[in-house]
């Protein structure tokens, strides 16, 4: 009776809310449970059903044996523990150079500057740029032949270098691509956090005598906390998952190879497409990122942030 009362009265909110949660159950729920699914199976494009072919579906269910080979670290599944030690490392290195980077261009552009609005839309434009003519582009530059970076350490009598060749040199290229087109987001962010930590705060500060590392410190960074932390847990999770700029600038290169790569290769690529094992790998990763997300949540919760 009480639903009933709900819904009469409410209806036409659940009338305009249904239709998005059918899409989100659609193009969400379904593909997640269907993954979930595949990755206790051993599914592949062998066993699958093909309705041009006539074949029925033959694939069976397997229990958690997936799971074990790839948390084995057996190299024929990925070397699991190898590929998650090169994601939190790219991640890691990504994220705090967006934040360090950002941090400094958002206190620049804080302050009154001739052309500061000029600064902004420049800064603001690798954000702005599509993914993959980024990437295009980033990769020309990295070129060993012809690229414009090795011709410049040329130009300073340095040796060129193979940049995304099989080398940790891979890594470090497309780490430098990720940064540039992240921090313009951390800066517009930070920015804006910037600009509502009152400026009494400061002056107070430094009446009292306090140098500007101390009102860095001790204004700006506790004044930041609520946004920092929203910023740095996205950018944890859109780095993690940072498929575009790997693939589109090194393609398989084993040596920039992260979790979501490993999976995108193996579901379309290969003479047996494992879809089986791209599922027990996209399982993996969004546990990943919610063990993750929890810890952190409980940790910023501590100090007195609710996310």
């Amino acid at each position: 009776m009480r639903f009933t009362k709900v819904l009469a009265r409410h209806w036409f909110a659940y009338a305009m809310v249904l239709p998005v949660v059918a899409v989100l159950a659609l193009l969400v729920v379904l593909p997640l449970v269907q993954g979930l699914f595949f990755g206790f199976t051993d599914i592949n494009d062998t066993n699958i059903a093909n309705p041009v072919l006539d074949r029925d579906a033959g694939y069976e269910f397997v229990g958690l044996a997936n799971f074990l080979h790839v948390l084995s670290g057996d190299p024929a599944y990925g070397s699991f523990w190898t590929t998650l030690a090169r994601t939190v490392v790219w991640t890691a290195t990504c994220v705090f150079c967006h934040y360090a980077i950002g941090l400094g261009l958002a206190m620049l552009l804080n302050r009154q500057l001739r052309f500061r609005g000029l600064y902004r839309v420049l800064l603001i434009l690798p954000w702005a740029v599509p993914v993959f003519i980024s990437a295009f582009a980033w990769r020309y530059l990295f070129n060993s032949e012809y690229g414009l970076i090795n011709w410049a350490l040329e130009s300073l009598g340095l040796p060129p270098q193979v940049w995304l060749g099989q080398s940790d040199l891979a890594l470090v290229s497309v780490i430098v691509v990720n940064v540039w087109l992240g921090v313009p987001f951390m800066m517009v962010a930070l920015l804006g956090g910037l600009q509502s930590i009152p400026s009494d705060l400061h002056e107070a500060a430094e009446i009292d005598g306090a140098t500007p590392w101390q009102r860095f410190v001790h204004v700006t960074l506790p004044g930041l906390r609520p946004v920092s932390s929203s910023v740095v847990l996205l950018g944890v999770i859109w780095t993690f998952n940072m498929f575009p700029v790997i693939y589109l600038i090194t393609e398989n290169n084993p040596h920039t190879r992260i979790l979501v790569t490993y999976a995108f290769e193996r579901f379309f690529s290969g003479a047996t497409r494992d879809y089986a094992l791209a599922s027990t790998y996209g399982v993996l990763i969004l546990s990943l990122l919610l063990v993750f997300a929890a810890i952190y949540r409980r940790a910023m919760r501590r100090h007195g942030e609710v996310l």
